[in-house]
């Protein structure tokens, strides 16, 4: 079961307020893939005129996330999803609107019978950027899904 993918491009710039300080657009989103855009914009431009290295790792963090919230999103009750570390390699300049390209290593249906089997699953959500055709950059985040304790407060 995943969240319904309109709920989640409507809900995550008001979860993620740097979504929405961004700019950052939705293209695609399934249970298998998360497409966003970084629109070119002066404000967050680099020193060479390209997009900021922070704005594109926050929208190549931004699409793993709304990949994870669409696949786990339903399991807010007993599971925070979190992401563990993230890697990012800029491949060659980005020049104009990036996009984001994020899949995941793993089927929400093996995470969640590892979640249910009372592990603490992990997965590695790997995201291409791409400026005009090419590709300039990836990154890679480890996500887990922390069970929630009965004795936590939420």
């Amino acid at each position: 079961m995943t969240l319904d993918p309109e709920q989640v491009k409507l809900g995550l710039p008001q979860q993620v307020p740097m979504v929405a300080t961004l700019n950052l657009a939705f293209g695609e989103l399934t249970p298998d893939r998360a497409v966003m855009v970084l629109p070119d914009q002066p404000a967050y431009r680099n020193h060479v005129g390209g997009p900021h290295a922070g704005a594109m790792f926050t929208l190549a963090e931004s699409a793993s996330g709304a990949l994870i919230l669409l696949n786990f999103g339903h399991l807010l009750d007993r599971a925070i999803p979190l992401a563990v570390s993230a890697e990012i390699r800029y491949l060659r300049l980005a020049m104009g609107d990036v996009t984001a390209t994020a899949a995941s290593d793993r089927t929400a249906t093996e995470v969640i019978a590892e979640l249910d089997s009372g592990s603490r699953p992990e997965l590695t959500i790997d995201v291409s950027l791409t400026a005009d055709g090419r590709e300039t950059g990836r990154m890679s985040i480890l996500w887990t899904l922390k069970p929630v304790s009965t004795t936590q407060v939420k």
